[in-house]
């Protein structure tokens, strides 16, 4: 890959990390093949699991976590890019 396309695409996930913390975070994916990368995507797995959790812990405490709930769940969405952007890296290096 060109040093101009890994800024270019660099670029465009951090806009996408910026605008994607702006809203309600979203729950993460199951989007990374676990034949290809099955740590990566049991990784994904785990998020997935944290993510429900922090979700059932804010219905529970209705809201009453003070943010950090929510805010934990945009980081967990945010590493949830991170993992699918370093298994599409290692599927072009």
């Amino acid at each position: 890959m060109t040093t101009k396309k890994s800024i270019v695409l660099s670029s465009v996930f951090c806009a996408g990390l910026v605008c994607g913390g702006a809203l309600f975070a979203q729950r993460p994916v199951t989007n990374i093949n676990p034949q290809k990368h099955p740590n990566l995507a049991e990784a994904q797995r785990h998020l997935q699991e944290a993510w429900g959790k922090a979700d059932e812990a804010q219905k529970e405490n209705k809201e009453g976590l003070g943010g950090h709930a929510q805010k934990a769940k945009e980081h967990m969405e945010a590493a949830d890019q991170e993992l699918k952007a370093a298994a599409e890296y290692a599927d072009h290096h």
